[in-house]
């Protein structure tokens, strides 16, 4: 589920609030495999550099990224 989410994001340029709340329930419940680190650590790079936008306000997805470090 983590990579489609993510590719509809990278198809669009945009990540709906919906898909980074998902996200991030999969993320905190550990659910995520390498693969799926790695989809949302390119992601995050996509959103810094404005390729990727966010709906979302919180930055609360990415926080808890930086503990997959």
């Amino acid at each position: 589920m983590i990579p489609s989410l993510i590719e509809s994001a990278f198809q669009t340029g945009y990540l709906s609030v919906e898909s980074e709340g998902l996200l991030l329930q999969m993320l905190s419940t550990k659910s995520c495999l390498p693969d799926d680190l790695k989809a949302l650590f390119t992601l995050r790079d996509a959103v810094s550099a404005g390729t990727v936008k966010r709906e979302a306000s919180s930055n609360a997805l990415f926080e808890l990224l930086q503990n997959y470090k």
